[in-house]
């Protein structure tokens, strides 16, 4: 498959393009700043469906909105038309589109050339009236809020916000280009919804300016505090992925506090809101660590180095078990409520064991209560 691309190197081309990588089997034909209306003809040969991303949307002179996005489509479809073939087209307008400014009027007159060269040829159109998009790779300081904020908070810079109850509608870019390889591919897909010619990304998100910030600089506290915040769906784990993307190499690792003594090391790793917290701990040999029970709290360890002997003994009934595991087993133990555990290290080298908890560790009501097995 051909494919021609323009605004090849903007942000949401460049996150396309790699979805068209990673696919196969298609053959990218790019039309960048470096190219002229004039070579469309030419690039627009043997191609299957176009990709149109290009536009302006921060011209020095207003008058560039219509060259650049009204100017650039009636070309493109003017090429399309004289090529003879029906060749489908993808345009990413923008909410902008449906109100009264110079922006929106040039993308409103880009649609509307492409619905006349639908209208005339039966040329397959489909236009997305995209809000705010937010992902990798969107430039800084020039049309995202979100790119600028991230970009900002990341690098301890300060971030401007004019009305922090000011109500920003997003979509994300990945589900943008999920929309757009669906179309490719001719199927189904939960992210567009398709009436006429247009179709709409979902989902999409709306979040107060002052909200979207607070939660940047709590992905950024999360460093120091090792709690996390609920990345794992929707629109917050969107946005952590973003803000990280937005990381300079420097910052990629960070420091944690590291807990030493005679039996090894301990450290924590991540701590969640609901969900407990990790840790691993090492013991040299012949170490024991533990030596307590818990009311309600629950455990989960897995060795990864070495050989372990864990023993438990039930509080009441002075029930008594114990087990071995090690580094090459791939085996979780689980503490139980009411039963006092321990681990051993019964091997030659040292113990490397990571350790789930559900539930982070208060110093005031810790729920761990010594009672040595013996």
């Amino acid at each position: 498959m051909r494919v021609l691309v323009t605004g090849a190197n903007g942000f949401i081309g460049k996150n396309l393009l790699l979805h068209f990588q990673e696919k196969g089997g298609i053959d990218v034909v790019p039309f960048t700043r470096e190219h002229s209306v004039d070579d469309l003809p030419a690039l627009l040969d043997g191609v299957d469906w176009v990709f149109h991303l290009a536009g302006i949307n921060r011209p020095q002179h207003p008058e560039e909105f219509v060259t650049g996005n009204t100017g650039l489509t009636e070309q493109l479809c003017a090429a399309i038309k004289a090529c003879g073939r029906q060749v489908p087209v993808v345009y990413s307008s923008s909410i902008q589109a449906g109100r009264d400014n110079d922006y929106g009027s040039s993308k409103r007159a880009a649609e509307e050339a492409l619905l006349a060269l639908r209208q005339d040829t039966g040329n397959p159109v489909y236009i997305f009236r995209l809000p705010n998009v937010f992902g990798k790779w969107a430039r800084p300081n020039y049309n995202s809020a979100v790119a600028t904020f991230c970009h900002n908070v990341a690098r301890d810079l300060p971030i401007q916000i004019n009305d922090p109850s000011a109500v920003i509608r997003l979509v994300y870019v990945d589900n943008v280009v999920d929309s757009f390889m669906a179309l490719l591919a001719g199927t189904e897909s939960v992210s567009t919804r398709i009436d006429n010619a247009y179709v709409e990304v979902c989902p999409e998100y709306c979040i107060r300016v002052g909200e979207l910030a607070d939660q940047l600089y709590r992905f950024k506290a999360t460093r120091d505090n090792l709690i996390t915040e609920p990345v794992g769906t929707g629109l917050v784990r969107a946005l952590y992925s973003t803000y990280v993307s937005y990381l300079p190499p420097e910052c990629f690792t960070y420091p944690v506090q590291q807990h030493g003594d005679a039996r090894g090391v301990f450290v924590e790793m991540l701590k969640t809101p609901d969900a407990g917290q990790f840790s691993f701990f090492t013991a040299h040999p012949g170490i024991t660590r533990g030596g307590h029970y818990h009311h309600s709290k629950t455990e989960k360890f897995l060795v990864i180095k070495g050989k372990a002997c864990f023993r438990f003994r039930h509080m009441m009934t002075g029930e008594f078990y114990e087990l071995h595991t090690s580094g090459e087993q791939s085996e979780i133990v689980e503490t139980v409520p009411g039963w006092t555990h321990d681990v051993t290290n019964v091997g030659d080298d040292e113990l490397i064991c990571m350790l789930w908890a559900n539930e982070i560790f208060d110093r005031d009501k810790p729920d761990t209560f010594a009672c040595p097995l013996g």
